[in-house]
């Protein structure tokens, strides 16, 4: 990092070349020396932007290198930081791309291929959701809605209202559009219950332009009640807010009903659905999402960015539209698979001494308290230093996930992502490594 005191000697040995007149150079040996230091130091001088120091590491990711080194020792790393399921991709989806007939690759429509949209509505149509394909834009991942959505919707330096642990790369999306998040605390005594009312009003001020939500939630595991997304509907229409809802999970849900944002009657002009099939069919590889909203100034404002981006992946597209024509009972195998795995993970962890872990109602996802000093250390001394007869396991700490400092730090986020046996060693690895942690908190 460049001090002041460099770049006030800098200047002023820049002043002092430049108030020179160099007409003939050559008669001056000691500028071609001179004028080469001068490059040398502004070369020094080049920063990268200050969203670019103020981008977030993802908490996901930013401890692969200690798995990656921990499996080169020959450890065998169980990966329940990340929500990469090992289910199979539905084969269908993937012959859909081996079968097609496909001379050159073209670049779809910008808002998506209308024959892929107009198969989305359909699929919408089942889970209680009417819109048209003109309400539908495809996106490269749900990651490509939600920054859309906060581009398309919000000028920088405005405020959105996240209730927190959430989604960590809702920060990371934020800091491109240049927004602000304001967290707002979900307890995990409750199961991270949606905050009071009150809480939401008390951090509202005139800058404040939406509130983002998903559920069943990323990283919790909570389902909205119809009752919760009400609430929210309340302050949106009071104080004219958007409401974001990140929906990637609606397919698994366990305990209680899925509620769409888009259920709720007189919130439609308000309302940014961002979804994905990422974790629906297993396949997060394709990167392919979508952005679905009633408002038509929103829709306009999006296609901007989306014809700035070209359009959104031609291949994946076609496994969209193989997988809206899969049988409806297709989801019943994966969802049974996901509660059984929720039920050995949640029933193992709350067995351990010192350790809770509320009951999520839906996704695949769940945050455990632990009795530990510090969950980033901790996360990396199961890679750095512990193993369990050859193994251990790879967790996200949810410091990331809040946006209050200082919070989550005896937290850890689990995915459960793998079979029950590979699950069940990966909580044995845990159980062990909380019995040896230095840090331990509790006894």
């Amino acid at each position: 990092m460049t001090s002041k005191k460099q770049l006030q000697s800098w200047v002023l040995f820049s002043n002092n070349l430049l108030k020179k007149n160099y007409k003939n150079p050559d008669a001056d040996p000691g500028f071609f020396v001179r004028s080469t230091i001068f490059r040398s130091i502004f070369a020094t001088m080049l920063t990268i932007s200050q969203r670019g120091n103020d981008m977030p590491p993802s908490p996901i990711r930013k401890l692969v290198p200690f798995a990656e080194a921990a499996k080169k020792r020959g450890t065998n790393v169980y990966h329940l930081n990340i929500g990469q399921p090992d289910i199979e991709t539905p084969p269908a989806i993937i012959d859909a791309v081996k079968e097609a007939d496909i001379r050159v690759l073209e670049y779809s429509h910008s808002a998506g291929n209308e024959s892929y949209r107009r198969k989305l509505t359909s699929y919408y149509k089942k889970v209680g959701i009417d819109v048209t394909y003109d309400q539908i834009l495809i996106t490269t991942g749900g990651s490509e809605a939600i920054l859309f959505g906060f581009l398309t919707c919000l000028n920088p330096g405005d405020e959105v209202i996240i209730p927190e642990p959430f989604y960590a790369n809702y920060n990371g999306f934020a800091c491109a559009a240049g927004v602000k998040v304001i967290p707002i605390t979900s307890s995990i005594e409750n199961g991270f219950a949606l905050p009071s009312i009150e809480s939401f009003k008390k951090v509202i001020t005139p800058r404040t332009k939406a509130i983002v939500i998903c559920s069943p939630n990323n990283p919790t595991g909570y389902l909205y009640s119809k009752t919760e997304m009400l609430a929210l509907k309340d302050i949106c229409l009071e104080y004219n807010l958007y409401l974001f809802s990140d929906e990637a999970y609606r397919e698994f849900c366990y305990d209680g009903t899925y509620i769409s944002a888009m259920h709720i009657e007189g919130l439609e002009q308000h309302v940014v659905l961002m979804d994905t099939i990422s974790k629906r069919y297993s396949a997060c590889g394709a990167r392919l999402g979508a952005l679905v909203t009633k408002n038509k100034a929103v829709y306009n404002a999006a296609m901007k960015f989306a014809q700035a981006r070209l359009s959104p992946p031609g291949l994946a597209q076609i496994m969209g539209e193989a997988a809206v024509d899969l049988p409806d009972d297709y989801f019943e195998g994966p969802k049974s698979e996901y509660l059984a795995r929720r039920n050995l993970m949640v029933q193992r962890l709350n067995k351990m001494q010192g350790v809770y872990c509320p009951n999520p109602g839906g996704a695949f996802y769940a945050i455990a308290r632990l009795p530990i000093d510090d969950s980033d250390s901790f996360c990396q001394w199961l890679l750095e230093e512990f193993s369990y007869k050859g193994q251990t396991v790879m967790l996200a700490p949810a410091t990331g996930f809040y946006g209050t400092p200082g919070l989550g730090k005896n937290e850890v986020r689990l995915a459960y992502v793998l079979n029950l046996e590979s699950l069940n060693k990966a909580m044995d690895c845990l159980e062990e490594a909380l019995k040896v942690y230095p840090g331990r908190t509790q006894n």
